[in-house]
């Protein structure tokens, strides 16, 4: 899809995610908070959708949420609010990213490298506004390890992005071995289907 289109998508199924984030809670949270709890400074969410990710940074970073979905982005208002979160919001693509070099401390994302048109695009600019000793932290999905998972997310691949933009057959350590990241630590789990990365940023003579 092109980034229009997944706007388009998203104005129709942000109340519903919201609604939702109680299961994302149970099944994900875990993960979200062993990636994101530890962050610190100035932290970019990148493709903060509804704002899921905010219950797992510390009270104590200065927040900045993109999306390029102003649906996703009152809701993710609403979480702010919510959780006593003094935050920024800004509409933006993530493939061009409108923050200078060395901009943040830390970079953090989840489950969005699936939905992006150029997701190597997207990973090389969280690398270039991260700080050359900050850190990237990702919880992504893809294809899983179980063969008869797999098998069902291959039947379903094209009818699931055709109908929400997501690629949920892609390969996450594949992309950001692509994108030339230097991974710190990853970890895999849920069958699979669920790969966290910890990165750390090239150093700016190396961009």
């Amino acid at each position: 899809m092109s980034v229009s289109e997944i706007k388009d998508s998203y104005a129709e199924y942000a109340d519903c995610m919201h609604r939702l984030e109680w299961i994302d809670r149970a099944v994900l949270g875990r993960y979200r908070q062993a990636r994101f709890g530890d962050v610190e400074g100035r932290v970019l969410d990148v493709a903060c959708g509804t704002g899921t990710n905010f219950r797992h940074v510390p009270e104590t970073v200065d927040l900045v949420g993109i999306d390029i979905s102003p649906a996703m982005l009152e809701n993710a208002a609403e979480q702010l609010t919510e959780q006593g979160i003094d935050g920024t919001l800004k509409e933006m693509d993530a493939q061009d990213l409108e923050f200078a070099d060395d901009s943040f401390d830390a970079v953090i994302s989840a489950l969005s490298t699936c939905t992006f048109p150029d997701p190597i695009a997207a990973l090389h600019e969280m690398e270039r506004v991260c700080k050359p000793d900050g850190t990237i932290r990702l919880v992504e999905h893809g294809r899983s390890d179980i063969g008869p998972i797999a098998t069902y997310q291959e039947w379903r691949a094209d009818a699931h992005y055709g109908k929400t933009g997501c690629r949920w057959t892609q390969a996450p350590r594949e992309l950001v071995s692509e994108a030339g990241l230097e991974i710190q630590d990853s970890t895999t789990g849920l069958f699979g289907t669920i790969t966290t990365f910890e990165i750390t940023p090239s150093q700016c003579g190396e961009r």
